[in-house]
């Protein structure tokens, strides 16, 4: 089954937790810290492959986690780093981050292989923070957090050439006349349920293009009706479009309403869509039949849109008639526009607004007086710390400051004086003009 969107949960790595111990030797009683550092998380890598085309890989799979950095060791031994996770994709996939919907990168261009999320650094270990005064360091530094966001996967096809046209129309045969591209063919609606690429290559060096047969779109594809959503996505990268029509209405379909339809549908999806260039080619005008009185099909076409400043090719993708032409013209049309690829700039950055999940709360009891500060990052700092020295509670006092919990509770109205509560230590706060003092600690 062609997949093209996929939610998935990705996770960085911890870093591993610095280490806490003392040299013991014989004959060396009382020996120094020897705490190592915790090894480093692993990243999330997106990697593009190009064997690659389709998100089917992360359909049944939700989450992604990169491994943990090792916690140090004894004797100064290094914790090891963990494995970095590698997430390949097609190119042309869009990493999205899914409230939001901003872009944090979209695998294009020379985005070939992308840190999405950095692990977190390792801890380092008591042997880091032996001074002259504090010899015998009881604490050790916890290793970073992970990250965890949930993304939101989007492969949005990269062609310079897309055919856009009503079910049936000829696209696939066109594509497969044209290129190298061996698509499903039948006269039935919807053979085509994802997108084909396929490569023009023109003799003597004389220039080719990417084309993409874009799945037959439906009134009301911009609504999501049929898969419209997930065939219209494809047609944004393209620099220009190319309008199939069954010039012969052998489906007894108008040939000139469905361009309109179809230019109807790109603009409510994305008005920039329906500005793209354009170029129709009425197919299938070997079955083409001219009862007397009628007006001849082609002519029709070209009256109605030539005006428009845009160019008509008669063809007959079955018998080839016209496709020389055509393709030529359309090589000729790019060689003169931009040839930068459509790459979308990155719009959500993880490490910025990870940082807005604080793993702490800071709280106002009414009842006992006093602010509450608690979460998984500060009961674990408090029993990696030494509060009993006063290098270690000034440790600590650094930590709450770094991690923004000082500057909650003064938006929460916290004076010099007023009681913090973190678990079974209580505080008062005070503060000077380097850093937020909490003398007179006590514990319950």
């Amino acid at each position: 089954m062609f997949t093209d969107r996929a939610k998935i949960i990705i996770r960085s790595g911890k870093g591993g937790d610095g280490h806490v111990s003392f040299r013991r030797e014989k004959y060396v009683p009382n020996g120094g810290p020897d705490g190592g550092d915790g090894g480093n998380g692993g990243s999330v890598i997106f990697k593009v492959d190009t064997g690659m085309t389709t998100l089917t890989d992360y359909r049944f799979r939700r989450k992604f986690s990169a491994e943990d950095g090792e916690q140090g060791g004894k004797k100064r031994c290094h914790g090891k780093d963990g494995k970095d996770l590698i997430l390949k994709v097609p190119a042309g996939t869009v990493v999205r981050e899914f409230e939001t919907g901003k872009v944090i990168v979209d695998m294009s261009g020379d985005n070939t292989e992308v840190v999405v999320l950095k692990g977190g650094r390792g801890g380092r270990g008591n042997q880091h923070f032996a001074t002259s005064t504090m010899q015998a360091p009881k604490y050790a530094q916890p290793g970073q957090d992970a990250q965890e966001v949930t993304v939101q996967l989007e492969l949005k096809t990269i062609a310079d050439v897309g055919l856009v046209g009503f079910p049936n129309v000829g696209k696939s045969t066109l594509i497969s006349m044209v290129t190298n591209a061996k698509p499903e063919i039948a006269n039935y609606h919807f053979t085509t349920l994802q997108p084909h690429l396929g490569v023009v290559d023109l003799p003597e060096g004389d220039g080719g293009f990417v084309i993409a047969d874009i799945p037959g779109l439906i009134e009301g594809a911009s609504e999501g009706i049929g898969l419209g959503h997930e065939f219209l996505r494809h047609i944004e990268r393209c620099r220009v479009l190319i309008h199939i029509v069954d010039a012969a209405g052998v489906e007894g379909r108008d040939p000139v309403d469905d361009i309109y339809a179809i230019n109807k549908e790109l603009a409510a999806y994305n008005v920039d869509l329906s500005k793209k260039p354009q170029i129709i080619a009425a197919n299938k005008t070997d079955v083409i039949q001219i009862a007397e009185g009628e007006e001849d099909p082609i002519k029709r076409i070209e009256n109605e849109f030539g005006p428009k400043g845009i160019k008509i090719f008669p063809i007959s993708a079955a018998t080839k008639t016209g496709l020389k032409e055509l393709i030529y013209y359309v090589n000729d049309m790019l060689k003169k526009m931009d040839n930068t690829p459509v790459v979308y700039e990155q719009e959500y950055f993880p490490e910025e607004h990870i940082g807005e999940k604080l793993p702490y709360t800071v709280s106002y009891d009414e009842k006992e007086q006093m602010y509450i500060l608690e979460g998984p990052r500060i009961e674990k700092m408090l029993g990696y710390t030494n509060l009993d020295s006063e290098k270690g509670f000034r440790f600590f006092q650094k930590f709450i400051k770094e991690i923004g919990a000082t500057d909650q509770m003064e938006a929460l109205g916290i004076q010099d004086g007023d009681t913090v509560k973190m678990y079974g230590f209580h505080f008062d706060y005070y503060k000077d003009t380097d850093s937020p003092e909490f003398p007179e600690g006590e514990n319950e």
